[in-house]
């Protein structure tokens, strides 16, 4: 046995106002859950603590729970000294308890066809990823869209695509889901990793759907325009000055010896309309020994089709960036855009590996610049953090080159998923957001790892942001120009 001490969240509407913290000791089991240590204080300081809780197995998900912000199953996670137990997001009742009547009541159920035959294997096997859902309602809890819009919420679309897959379903899934809100997903996966279930909302329910939709002319007018602009021209976004490709050789050789080969994959933000940024990046590169193999032949990665569901050209696309590629014996290619990186890695099957900028320079190690004179924060972009999984590595790189650092919840700024493009004030909304957490840290500068990610945060707030590659390059040339100085 040991001793923990947690705080909850306690809230009676016959007493209180608004909810409040209090703080509890308790004697637990080695391997204890937090639903052990919610059993604790009811019986043996408040028998009068409200929370939920049925099988205890990870199977109901009833007793879902915030835990130090996270949405978890209070059976499932393990209890620690100093945690904060707090309710889901949503109306809370009492205590722990939150009012789950209006998420249920938009879930769909199923509306029996006549005569309808049983799924058939094929049938089952897409229906199989959908149909795990516990109705925790974590996902709803911590999805962003649902902070700034009327959207129903992942696990509501996600039953819309289970009973779209279903034969004996009669029901108009499509309409439905598009009347729920299935434009203003972000695809940031924010859903994904609160699952209990490991569920794949975007990308087996959301993106599907869309493909639905498409299919009967359904996609938001701004999308359709991006994808005809891809069919003419290859890229996602209008030319508005002279190109990254239209600036540089097939072949950068660094500045001094050679320490490693990577093709590099430019993206359509960084080519079109921001390629400054990508120029920076060669710059360090070349600084880091690292020749970079540029096919200018390549073409968008497809991933603005795929997010809306348009998909009829993406075979195409990946056709062409696979062969642009690996006919120069290119074994590794580099992203410097999220979005790109994401796509490559996660909807592609490459015969050469895929890998961010900052995996790169974390692997071959870089030559340490000097210190900006700058307090800076990072924003996670969704299609890294959780499309790829890197965290670390641009934390690492960002505190080489900055005086001070400071961490800023992670959350979607608003721009994927189509969302900037087709929802714009849903975006926007969530841009504010964004721009009160960058405000709340103080930050001199936002540093971030995506093109869209900075466009759209730097539409959003007046504080300066970045790509961490110019940061890089900063560094080195306030170190080249101290060691002039001292010359």
């Amino acid at each position: 046995m040991k001793t923990i001490t947690l705080r909850v969240s306690r809230f009676d509407p016959a007493m209180d106002t608004e909810p409040h913290i209090e703080e509890y000791a308790v004697r637990v089991n080695e391997g204890a859950r937090v639903l052990h240590a919610l059993h604790a204080i009811r019986d043996g300081h408040d028998p009068a603590l409200a929370y939920r809780y049925c099988c205890g197995s990870g199977q109901c998900g009833s007793c879902a729970v915030r835990v130090d912000g996270e949405p978890v199953l209070a059976c499932m996670e393990e209890a620690r000294d100093g945690m904060t137990v707090e309710p889901l997001e949503l109306p809370v009742l009492k205590d722990l308890m939150v009012d789950l009547e209006p998420v249920i009541a938009k879930i769909a159920r199923i509306c029996p066809a006549p005569d309808a035959a049983l799924p058939e294997q094929e049938e089952i096997e897409a229906i199989k990823p959908l149909r795990d859902c516990i109705e925790c309602f974590c996902c709803v809890s911590a999805c962003p869209a649902l902070q700034v819009t009327e959207f129903a919420g992942p696990t509501v679309i996600r039953q819309e695509m289970r009973l779209a897959l279903d034969p004996r379903d009669s029901g108009d899934r499509i309409t439905d889901a598009i009347e729920k809100g299935l434009f203003y997903c972000t695809t940031c996966k924010r859903c994904t990793e609160v699952c209990p279930k490991n569920i794949d909302i975007p990308g087996k329910a959301i993106e599907r759907l869309r493909e639905l939709a498409n299919r009967r002319g359904l996609t938001l007018p701004r999308h359709q325009e991006v994808a005809r602009l891809i069919e003419e021209t290859g890229r996602s976004v209008e030319r508005t000055q002279p190109t990254f490709l239209e600036q540089v050789p097939e072949v950068i050789e660094p500045d001094g010896p050679v320490r490693g080969e990577v093709g590099f994959f430019v993206g359509c933000m960084f080519n079109g309309r921001v390629p400054q940024t990508a120029l920076d990046a060669m710059e360090v590169m070349k600084r880091n020994g690292i020749r970079v193999i540029v096919p200018h032949d390549q073409v968008c990665c497809g991933s603005p089709l795929i997010r809306t569901g348009q998909t009829a050209g993406v075979p195409d696309l990946k056709q062409k960036n696979i062969e642009a590629f690996t006919r120069r014996g290119i074994t590794t290619v580099m992203t410097i855009c999220a979005g790109c990186g994401a796509t490559l890695k996660n909807d592609y099957d490459t015969p050469f590996a895929v890998k961010d900028v900052t995996e790169i320079l974390t692997e071959y190690g870089i030559e340490p610049p000097a210190k900006l004179d700058v307090r800076a924060t990072y924003h996670d972009p969704c299609h890294l953090l959780r499309g790829q999984g890197i965290r670390d590595q641009p934390r690492a790189l960002l505190c080489e080159g900055v005086r001070e650092f400071v961490e800023m919840p992670s959350q979607c700024c608003g721009a994927g998923g189509g969302v900037r493009s087709g929802v714009p004030e849903e975006a926007k909304a969530l841009g504010a957001k964004r721009d009160e957490a960058v405000k709340a840290t103080g930050a001199d500068v936002v540093v971030t790892v995506c093109p869209f990610c900075e466009f759209h945060i730097a539409d959003c707030t007046d504080v300066p942001v970045k790509n961490l590659v110019t940061v890089l390059l900063e560094g080195y040339r306030k170190k080249d120009a101290e060691r002039e100085g001292s010359a």
